[in-house]
């Protein structure tokens, strides 16, 4: 891999079809983990008009669960950013996969509404597979980079909320009433060891063959001195008294969070709405899913690009773009009459969700670096959060109006990339890194007298790069 030293040997360059150590073998495993934590986390959710008939309970406690599952992973969020900080995220990692796969095999033992919801919040902590998956590639590629590669394994790992619903919905469970005899409850009630036998496996896996940067692990590197250790609170600390983590916090709350929510919604929505069959509804909330395929990865690869061509300011811009035209779509989505345009909204609807969770973890890494696990941890604890917000409008309004309240809320946090100001970094109202090229630039036309110095020598031009402005302020903000 081509790397750059002065980014502690991060790639410069993202190879695909390589699954060597160091870098690529840590994106591939990124993106593996956080897809299977996804295959666990939903794999009720695409047979829950199946539960409600077993159990006889209410679509109220139907979403209470639903609720439960996503504030589960919201406190772990907050704690993990900092933990991968000290101790990196490949040891996390396994934890909570661990953790998230045994809940998640015992899912047919659940007999009532109250252990429903308490076994959902369990299996939850899995989502909080989302920080060690972000921090992983931040680590492991540059900044120019981050937006692409981070981008590109939340996509490939939200995918898994996707392919639940039509692995699980349309494939497993069919197959097992047929096993059954027709019988739609033991199918349910055993569907979901599939999800958490791959859990299993995969928190061993992710342990003894990854890294957890591109010099090696954590344990190792503190043991020679090439690494300093960290305080838990103090970086925890230093992310949640930066604003733009909070105001990134809102922006991913609109994005992640929906994504979630029509994770936990869109078949039962379907279901309802247009009356088809739990396997036809669960295939048809898939394809929100499978946009992440490619979505997330372009927002992210879109937001390098505006990087390259107008700095920071192209980034948020193209934030405000993706979150502007996602509130419009489900809007939409909300009055569309007939399935056909319902699936066709949802197409679009899905693209720009994912598009915008890629350009936030695309601004991320720039926000304080030396700290990046807990500002992703506290943003990344965004999108849980809004899922919950969301969750509460599903369970207290109708459908329609639930869509209309988050549409509009949406729209609302576009407006919030206007007043995101990273040191040395420009910005969409003003510039401040431009502000300063251009001082010390002015000082640089000054006449050779003045100067006493040669303007054509090289040796006596003025270099003033983005990452050496950026050391700069982040310095003189500490000192201050």
């Amino acid at each position: 891999m081509r790397v750059k030293a002065e980014q502690d040997d991060r790639a410069d360059e993202i190879k695909l079809c390589s699954f060597k150590r160091p870098h690529m073998r840590a994106f591939h495993f990124a993106w593996w983990c956080y897809h299977v934590a996804f295959l666990m986390w939903f794999s009720i959710t695409p047979l829950l008009s199946e539960v409600q008939l077993t159990l006889q309970i209410s679509k109220e406690q139907i979403w209470t669960s639903s609720i439960s599952a996503v504030s589960g992973t919201i406190i772990m969020r907050f704690i993990l950013g900092p933990f991968c900080d000290k101790y990196g995220p490949r040891i996390p990692m396994g934890i909570i996969l661990f953790c998230s796969a045994v809940p998640t095999a015992l899912t047919g033992l659940v007999q009532n509404a109250t252990g429903l919801t308490v076994l959902r919040f369990f299996i939850g902590v899995g989502g909080s597979t989302f920080v060690m998956c972000q921090y992983w590639t931040s680590r492991m590629f540059t900044k120019e980079w981050a937006g692409t590669a981070n981008a590109t394994v939340g996509g490939w790992g939200n995918l898994g909320g996707g392919i639940t619903q039509l692995l699980i919905g349309s494939v497993i469970f069919p197959l097992l009433k047929k096993v059954y005899d027709g019988s739609a409850e033991k199918a349910w009630r055993t569907a979901c060891v599939v999800p958490a036998t791959l859990g299993l496996i995969t928190s061993i896996c992710v342990i003894k063959f990854t890294d957890d940067c591109p010099k090696g692990n954590y344990s190792k590197m503190k043991k020679t001195n090439q690494m300093k250790d960290v305080s838990v609170s103090k970086s925890f600390r230093d992310g949640a008294l930066n604003v733009n983590t909070w105001l990134l916090f809102v922006q991913y709350a609109c994005c992640f969070g929906v994504e979630i929510t029509m994770n936990n919604a869109a078949a039962l929505y379907f279901k309802e709405q247009f009356l088809l069959t739990t396997e036809s509804a669960a295939a048809i909330a898939s394809i929100f899913g499978w946009m992440n395929l490619f979505a997330r990865g372009c927002g992210g690869f879109i937001s390098d690009y505006s990087n390259r061509k107008s700095g920071m300011r192209g980034r948020l811009l193209w934030q405000s773009i993706c979150l502007l035209i996602e509130g419009t779509m489900v809007i939409i989505f909300a009055f569309s009459k007939n399935l056909a345009t319902a699936i066709a909204v949802l197409v679009f609807f899905s693209i720009f969700v994912q598009a915008a969770e890629g350009s936030t973890y695309g601004i991320v890494p720039y926000v304080n670096p030396p700290i990046t696990g807990s500002i992703s941890g506290i943003v990344g604890a965004g999108g849980n959060t809004g899922a919950v917000a969301f969750g509460l409008c599903f369970r207290q309004l109708s459908a329609k109006m639930a869509f209309v309240a988050m549409g509009i809320m949406i729209v609302s946090s576009s407006v919030l990339s206007l007043v995101i100001f990273i040191p040395g970094q420009s910005s969409i109202l003003g510039s401040r890194e431009e502000t300063i090229v251009e001082d010390k630039e002015i000082v640089d036309t000054s006449s050779d007298d003045e100067k006493g110095t040669d303007t054509a020598s090289p040796d006596n031009s003025l270099e003033y790069d983005e990452e050496g402005l950026a050391a700069m302020q982040i310095n003189n903000t500490r000192e201050s």
